[in-house]
């Protein structure tokens, strides 16, 4: 019974991640992306901090260190994603996104020396058909906001990553609490640093950041680490995925956005990817 619970808690997350992508395309109507990201980070910090305040007193140096890694990972994945979403649309973003979860066998190769499976490079292959199919323009270029995109996928890939890796050895309150503080002060740097100091917010820019504050992140990676207890991580990765579907309905029902057939194909290839570059872990399990 819990396993059924934390599958409906995975899948429940997918539909409020996939809301974000809305949510961040209307915020950027009166919010530079920095802006979004730095309220963002700080409204889930205070949250996370709150919820856990009393794990956090024992907090030691290993896990701050695991935590400063997972938030830098996760601010370049949020930062190129959102920055990205001014140049493209937010389907083709909540897609080309999706493909993190077929970046990362590569990652642990490339770091733990793993075993690539013969699946994960079906899913590769068929990923990069599926970008192509998405995102190639008529002259073959990938165009700026998709590219930007294709690199907050890797930011996330190593997000997942270090994640999997680090909370098997120390407690997920800390990580995620340190994670999110990495990212408010990246944040809040680039700020700064790309000169977005000023802040001019609408009411529906104020409400979308706030929900990306509170639910799609506060909420959501607290429902994902207590759902990822019963539920393993290929099934997890699998249903987390769905991410992109929901984003895509989102964008078809609220922005009115239109979808080709040629952007329908690429996105079910690229689904399919996602899902077949599990499979072999999943045969394991």
């Amino acid at each position: 019974m819990k396993k059924h619970f934390a599958a409906a808690g995975l899948i429940a997350v997918t539909v409020i991640w996939g809301g974000g992508f809305v949510a961040s395309d209307m915020a950027l109507e009166s919010l530079r992306p920095f802006q979004i990201m730095t309220i963002r980070f700080l409204l889930a910090s205070v949250l996370m901090g709150a919820a856990g305040i009393r794990e956090l007193k024992e907090i030691n140096g290993k896990e701050i260190r695991a935590g400063i890694l997972m938030g830098t990972a996760l601010f370049a994945g949020f930062a190129f994603q959102i920055v990205g979403l001014q140049y493209t649309t937010p389907s083709k973003n909540a897609f080309l996104t999706a493909l993190n979860v077929v970046m990362v066998p590569f990652i642990a190769f490339i770091i733990l020396k793993k075993k690539i499976a013969a699946t994960s490079i079906a899913g590769a292959v068929m990923a990069i058909v599926g970008v192509g199919l998405l995102s190639l323009e008529k002259n073959l270029t990938l165009g700026v906001g998709d590219a930007l995109t294709l690199v907050c996928a890797a930011g996330f890939a190593f997000q997942i990553f270090f994640t999997s890796e680090f909370v098997k050895k120390y407690r997920a309150v800390a990580l995620n609490f340190v994670q999110m503080l990495t990212a408010v002060a990246l944040s809040v740097v680039s700020l700064f640093l790309f000169g977005e100091t000023e802040f001019h917010v609408s009411v529906k820019g104020a409400l979308s950041v706030l929900y990306l504050g509170v639910i799609s992140t506060a909420l959501c990676y607290l429902l994902q680490t207590a759902s990822q207890r019963y539920v393993d991580e290929t099934k997890a990765a699998i249903i987390l995925s769905m991410e992109s579907v929901f984003g895509t309905l989102f964008s078809i029902l609220i922005l009115h956005e239109q979808i080709t057939l040629r952007m329908v194909c690429g996105c079910v290839i690229i689904l399919a990817a996602v899902i077949i570059s599990n499979l072999a872990d999943a045969r394991e399990e």
